[in-house]
C-alpha cells in the first residue's frame, strides 16, 4: 500500500465541496443498474452550488488521485469510482481498526 497515494486519495477528500462531489457520484453510481456504469456530471452539476470552472478543478482533483475516472459521452462528461482505490482505502481503515 502505497502512502503517498493514499495522502492524495485523502487531501482529494478533504474539501467539502469536492467530497460532496464524489459522494454524489457514488450515490449515481449505485443506483445504476448497468455494467461500468457511470454518471453525468451534467447531473450532479444542477444540484450543487457551485460554478462550471469549480466543479471542473475537482474533478481534475479526483481523477488525478485516482478515485474517479472519467470520459466524454458525445457533449457529456462521464464519471465512474475507482473500486480499486475504494478497496485499497477499506483496507487502510482496516488495517487500523484491527491495530487498536
Amino acid at each position: 500500500m502505497n502512502t503517498e497515494k493514499m495522502a492524495k486519495v485523502f487531501k482529494a477528500l478533504s474539501n467539502p465541496n469536492r467530497l460532496e462531489l464524489y459522494m454524489q457520484i457514488v450515490e449515481k453510481q449505485e443506483n445504476c443498474y448497468e455494467a461500468n456504469c457511470g454518471c453525468l456530471i451534467h447531473d450532479i452539476v444542477k444540484s450543487l452550488n457551485i460554478g462550471a470552472p469549480t466543479i471542473s478543478h475537482h474533478l481534475k482533483e479526483l481523477s488525478n488521485a485516482e478515485l474517479i475516472f472519467t470520459e466524454r459521452k458525445g457533449k457529456y462528461l462521464m464519471a465512474r469510482v475507482n473500486e480499486d482505490v475504494v478497496n485499497e482505502v477499506n483496507k487502510l481503515l482496516k488495517l487500523h481498526h484491527i491495530k487498536k
